[in-house]
């Protein structure tokens, strides 16, 4: 029972529950700001580019997706923009 009774106060004192549950909630956050990206964002600004999700380039055997990574790019800064927004709004409050 050492072994058990050890790591659930390593549980409760690094506070590995509200970790994870922020992992899950950052998760799912991920997912909606993907949909909102490929669904709301994308469409304004592909017809001004030409480049939509299915955008590729290939030489040789290679496929480079340039589409794909342009909305990964949209959702990464789109990402940072509300952690950004958060932690200015939490200092604040400090």
């Amino acid at each position: 029972m050492g072994i058990l009774k050890e790591f659930m106060d390593f549980v409760k004192k690094q506070n590995i529950v509200s970790v994870a549950l922020g992992l899950i909630i950052g998760f799912a956050a991920k997912t909606l700001i993907d949909a909102l990206v490929a669904d709301i964002i994308s469409p304004l600004y592909v017809p001004y580019i030409g480049l939509d999700a299915e955008a590729a380039v290939t030489i040789g055997l290679s496929t480079f997706k340039i589409g794909h990574f342009l909305d990964a790019l949209v959702s990464f800064l789109v990402i940072m923009l509300v952690a950004f927004v958060i932690a200015k709004s939490m200092k604040k409050k400090l």
